[in-house]
């Protein structure tokens, strides 16, 4: 596993552990993230520990963990040590933390599993339906977190490879037609899929991407022979990502599905986005935008 990769996904088990202990009032949630060799490394804990589960490696199979990683779903035990359904390679260390009941569920992103996510008590009293559930939840709302991260990621490197650099008084950069119309596809779904993201710096990657974007197109010059109109006030970032999307030729009804809005919201940013622009038309705002370096 990717270095960077495991520390983000680590950072977004424990942001979920925190919710899942106030949400449950277990008195300890924990977890970790599964290596390219399947194995499970407890890293990330909340409540109190003893010490014996920090940094334990759990192989394939092996555990309640283990057994989690390899069979791909939700597994529940209300007595730990003495449970039929496990190994109990690892019972010296849910002895010395006096763990009992315990459910773990895996993180399974894009076919792999990604990380385990545990609620325990230190009792027998056998966890509650409702507890259970919160865990599933929590685990569910992660992994969609992780695969649009994924995708973001994968976006952005692929931007990285291709996107060449603003253009310069002096250059000559501008892609050719097919090229031009990949990246502005990519400028408009990276704009949307940064609102599903709560990491600061991929948000800080993306917007540095869209703005590089935005001046790959073309010249943010006005054509010789226009007249420089009167500057007006700035568009919003959510003018910015309508009018990224009508850029592509979608109506009203797919703008406001891919941004999440209604259809009356989008046609409000629209008609605020072309009267800043002292546009006539949604074709007019799109290519003042670009002039002004706003869309690719």
């Amino acid at each position: 596993m990717n270095r960077s990769v495991a520390a983000d996904d680590q950072t977004r088990i424990q942001r979920t552990l925190a919710r899942l202990r106030d949400a449950t009032d277990l008195p300890l949630t924990f977890g970790g993230a599964v290596n390219s060799d399947m194995q499970l490394q407890l890293t990330q804990f909340v409540g109190a520990i003893a010490g014996a589960l920090r940094g334990a490696v759990l192989d394939p199979g092996r555990g309640l963990g283990g057994k989690v990683v390899t069979r791909r779903r939700p597994q529940l035990v209300n007595d730990y040590v003495g449970s039929p359904g496990i190994s109990h390679h690892y019972d010296h260390i849910i002895q010395a933390e006096c763990l009992r009941a315990l459910v773990a569920v895996p993180l399974v992103v894009r076919g792999r599993v990604r990380g385990v996510l545990y609620g325990a008590v230190r009792s027998a009293t056998p966890l509650g339906d409702r507890t259970v559930h919160s865990v599933m939840e929590m685990a569910r709302e992660l992994e969609q977190d992780l695969a649009v991260d994924d995708e973001l990621a994968r976006r952005l490197r692929w931007l990285d490879e291709r996107v060449p650099e603003p253009r310069t008084a002096a250059g000559t950069h501008e892609p050719a037609g097919t090229q031009r119309e990949q990246l502005r596809e990519a400028y408009a779904e990276l704009r949307i899929l940064a609102k599903n993201t709560e990491d600061p710096t991929l948000r800080e990657r993306i917007e540095a991407v869209c703005h590089k974007l935005s001046t790959a197109g073309g010249d943010a010059r006005p054509a010789a022979g226009t007249a420089v109109r009167r500057q007006t006030a700035p568009l919003s970032d959510r003018e910015v990502d309508v009018l990224a999307c009508v850029a592509l030729g979608w109506t009203n009804p797919q703008v406001a599905a891919d941004l999440g809005i209604t259809v009356e919201t989008v046609k409000s940013y629209l008609r605020s986005a072309t009267r800043k622009l002292q546009a006539r038309s949604r074709l007019e705002a799109v290519v003042a935008a670009r002039r002004r370096g706003l869309l690719p």
